[in-house]
């Protein structure tokens, strides 16, 4: 069972597991429709966010294919969690895996999302040994797509057409990253915790 040397210290960030005492705060960017417009998962109330919080608790290591890594991202100084970041394990036989992130609008447009979900990739090739990481996004929701951008992964493939969501059919985007790509990277190079 792998699990990250918590805490993972950023410049503004720091990344560790979730908690019971997260849950106001994961409450507070999970109840707003605008975060889960292009999510599988519709504004939660207060008691299903208590009940994801229970899933994201017992997901604290990667051992086998379809194990969920989730790590809180919490504003340096004892901040509140800002972000929801999870780590797929989806096949250790071919060492792939796959990023998810998720952040309270209002700490978007200053570069943290990228800083942590960096320190998940970081996660991945680094701790775990992965290959290959993969996200992906509803084609609408431009902010992940520039994201995964911002992060080095490149566009790998678009399904049109792939889901009928929200009432309508989307098409939906996926980008990857190889270990070798990663090495390679800017965000590589800025070393764990920059």
């Amino acid at each position: 069972m792998f699990t990250p040397p918590y805490p993972i210290v950023t410049p503004r960030l720091v990344l560790r597991p979730f908690t019971e005492a997260d849950l106001d705060d994961l409450h507070a960017f999970h109840s707003l429709p605008e975060v889960t417009r292009y999510l599988y998962w519709d504004a939660r109330t207060r008691e299903e966010t208590k009940a994801a919080l229970d899933r994201k608790i017992a997901c604290a290591g990667l051992g086998a294919d379809g194990d969920a890594l989730s790590v809180a991202a919490a504003l340096s100084g004892g901040g509140p969690v800002i972000g929801d970041l999870t780590l797929f394990l989806r096949s250790r036989e071919h060492r792939q895996g796959e990023i998810g992130f998720v952040f309270n609008p209002a700490c978007q447009g200053r570069g943290l999302a990228t800083e942590a979900a960096r320190e998940i990739l970081r996660i991945g090739f680094e701790g775990l040994g992965l290959h290959r990481i993969h996200g992906n996004c509803d084609a609408r929701n431009t902010s992940s797509a520039r994201l995964m951008e911002r992060l080095g992964m490149r566009l790998e493939a678009r399904l049109v057409e792939n889901e009928f969501f929200a009432g309508a059919w989307s098409d939906e985007l996926i980008y990857g990253m190889l270990a070798r790509e990663w090495r390679a990277s800017p965000a590589a190079s800025l070393g764990p915790g920059a």
